[in-house]
């Protein structure tokens, strides 16, 4: 299935992944008690950050992460992704990236995916930036010629 002007969307797998993303943060919450934010649990497994998820759970649910997307490369369709040549600039957007997630009190799916269906209003907040922040994002680079 194709839609117009995304010639190379994939509606069908965006949502069965959206799915998962929202079955798995249930069954977090569910079955732990816990938001499935990945910066925060992140933070737990490298002992960055105190709170009750055991070290041994943050690191088993990072491996989740990891061993999800191996499966769906080995037996679905190989998972195709581009980054820039510049092991600078990926380093640097990640440390902007952690150091966004630190000061925001949560990653997009800590945000958008757990808090969103809580109805947490700094989720709500904090998604709006998100998505207004990659907007505009999107236009300045489109705009300098920067897009790749």
């Amino acid at each position: 299935m194709t839609l117009p002007g995304f010639p190379d969307a994939m509606p069908a797998e965006g949502l069965l992944g959206g799915v998962l993303i929202g079955l798995a943060a249930a069954l977090m919450l569910l079955g732990s008690g816990r938001i499935a934010g990945v910066s925060g649990i992140a933070a737990r497994a490298f002992a960055l950050s105190k709170s009750s998820l055991p070290i041994p759970v943050a690191w088993l649910f990072l491996a989740g992460l990891l061993l999800g997307a191996f499966l769906i490369h080995a037996f679905v369709a190989p998972v195709q992704s581009t980054f820039p040549n510049s092991v600078a600039l990926l380093a640097a957007g990640g440390l902007i990236v952690g150091f966004g997630t630190r000061m925001g009190s949560g990653c997009t799916s800590g945000h958008g995916v757990c808090g969103m269906s809580r109805l947490s209003p700094r989720s709500l907040l904090a998604t709006i930036t998100f998505i207004a922040s990659g907007i505009v994002t999107v236009a300045l680079t489109n705009a300098l010629g920067w897009a790749w």
